[in-house]
């Protein structure tokens, strides 16, 4: 179901234990609340894409999303679009390419938000990226094939022809921790560096329940029954444009392992205290991964 614009939600949350996930930013705040008027302030932070580049200030050894002011050639009349705001600071998606040869912007791979020291603004990085996609996907209307416009009371694209309306879209996908007692299974993505390990996900299908994912994705990937299932937490994940919904099962280890051999290369059961690389408490998969180490089968 579409969000109206009228919707207010405000992001502050912090990690409910010592783990932290990207989205979690407290005591920052993050605001979805859609306002086409908001003023192109003088310290308003900017954003721009380059295919899978984001446009950062070098600031000496540091990076961090620009501002205004730091984009010397800017003018009033540049594609602007409104996102959301950042501590009441509003933040816009910049469409056309500034100058960067002065060297203190640059562009860096769209991941190189997850090590910016400003974990706030790694966040809007991210999510302004996933907006920016939906925006460039959808010059055109799906229906009629006219070009779009910016609606001004509410985030969403309109056809003048058609009147077809379209908003963001965001695809939900299930990531599940299998546990059998002291033991969590692992699996190596085909993308995978070597020694590189974390749990089964997929997207949902049209007409399946979040549980009838899991235990389906589980299926195809790895080949095991699952039972038990619960959920445990979400997270947005804006660098693929899901959200990310977390849950616990368990399996009978003995079941054998049949990996897919497209997406998931090897799997195996690995034991708390000796498990392999996996991703960082960014991701909800390595908080999952995490709270398994460190609380068991029942975080």
């Amino acid at each position: 179901m579409a969000s109206s614009g009228k919707t207010h939600f405000c992001l502050y949350l912090g990690s409910i234990n010592y783990l932290s996930m990207l989205h979690e930013i407290l005591p920052h705040r993050f605001s979805n609340h859609f306002e086409g008027s908001t003023t192109f302030a003088p310290n308003s932070f900017v954003l721009h894409f380059n295919e899978n580049q984001v446009l950062l200030k070098n600031n000496g050894d540091k990076f961090e999303i620009p501002r205004k002011t730091d984009i010397k050639e800017l003018s009033s009349s540049w594609h602007k679009s409104y996102l959301f705001a950042l501590d009441n600071t509003p933040c816009f998606l910049l469409h056309k390419k500034p100058e960067t040869n002065n060297g203190q912007l640059v562009y860096k791979d769209i991941y190189f938000l997850r090590s910016l020291e400003h974990k706030e603004q790694a966040w809007v990085g991210a999510t302004g990226y996933h907006l920016a996609g939906w925006y460039a996907r959808n010059k055109y209307c799906g229906n009629c094939g006219s070009a779009t416009r910016e609606k001004a009371d509410e985030r969403a694209l309109v056809c003048p022809a058609c009147n077809t309306i379209v908003y963001p879209n965001i695809a939900p996908a299930v990531i599940v921790a299998i546990t059998s007692g002291n033991k969590i299974l692992l699996a190596r993505n085909a993308g995978f560096r070597n020694n590189w390990y974390s749990l089964i996900a997929g997207y949902a299908e049209i007409g399946e329940s979040l549980e009838e994912t899991v235990a389906r994705e589980v299926k195809e990937e790895v080949g095991i029954d699952v039972t038990n299932i619960k959920y445990y937490k979400s997270q947005p994940w804006p660098f693929s444009g899901s959200m990310m919904i977390g849950f616990f099962a368990q399996a009978n280890e003995n079941q054998p392992i049949i990996t897919d051999n497209k997406e998931i290369t090897e799997a195996g059961w690995f034991t708390r205290g000796n498990l392999p690389e996996h991703p960082p408490v960014l991701s909800i998969a390595g908080e999952m991964i995490e709270n398994f180490e460190k609380y068991g089968s029942n975080p």
